[in-house]
């Protein structure tokens, strides 16, 4: 496997801690994109509280809140913890994702080989990023409880200037190795329904691109295509967006 070590000794400044979110809901909603390479600059506690207070605001089916989330910032939980996480990246690539990626180098395709180069760094570096929020969910099978919470956690670490990345490879391949590197009750119905990376991006904010909501959107039947089109995004990003 490759490696991808940032190399990078002086950054930009970084935005300012704050409990204020600073962009509005349809820039945070259209730009909200998983920004995997970051920063190693610690994430102030005032960010941490403001992301989890928003975490534990979402909706919960019958409002249960069979939430639990662990921040993880200490070098000698990340360390063993990255391991397992790169472990489970292996597993990924040699089974659900390696005839995708087989496909992509054969064609070319530079979008898919860039996706891949990002989550790699994001295997390799787990250590660097500063914040790592694992979410914990119990009697959810189907997450409509726990990732509305996370959704909200990320879209306030937007609003901050912070940059998150949603996983779920660790809980899927290495979720009883890392129960007991946390030292989660395996006992009691908990699942490790995500692992979110957080931290102030190298790279710039922009609206993700997608295929057209057209496209894959059915008016009242199945196959029965709207009568309406989006072309474009409907938030548009100013002029050098993402580029000061």
């Amino acid at each position: 496997m490759r490696r991808f070590l940032t190399q990078v000794r002086e950054y930009p400044p970084r935005p300012q801690p704050s409990t204020l979110l600073v962009v509005d809901l349809n820039e945070a909603l259209y730009t909200t994109r998983a920004m995997r390479r970051v920063r190693p600059d610690p994430i102030p506690e005032v960010a941490v509280k403001a992301m989890l207070d928003a975490a534990i605001r979402a909706p919960s089916g019958g409002n249960s809140q069979n939430w639990r989330f662990v921040t993880v910032t200490d070098p000698a939980l990340k360390a063993p913890l990255g391991d397992l996480y790169r472990d489970a990246w292996r597993i990924l690539q040699e089974t659900v994702y390696k005839r995708a990626y087989e496909r992509a180098e054969a064609l070319g395709d530079a979008q898919t080989m860039r996706i891949r180069d990002s989550g790699e760094w994001l295997a390799e570096n787990f250590e660097q990023v500063p914040l790592w929020v694992f979410a914990f969910s119990r009697n959810d099978r189907s997450g409509a409880s726990i990732y509305p919470g996370v959704w909200n956690m990320m879209l306030a670490a937007r609003g901050l200037g912070i940059g998150t990345c949603l996983t779920t490879i660790a809980g899927l391949y290495k979720q009883e190795a890392v129960f007991e590197v946390l030292g989660v009750p395996a006992d009691k119905g908990w699942a490790n329904s995500a692992a979110v990376s957080a931290g102030y991006p190298l790279g710039r904010w922009g609206t993700a691109r997608r295929r057209p909501a057209h496209h894959v959107v059915f008016s009242e039947r199945w196959g029965d295509r709207p009568a309406w089109n989006i072309n474009e995004p409907l938030w548009l990003e100013p002029e050098n967006y993402g580029r000061d």
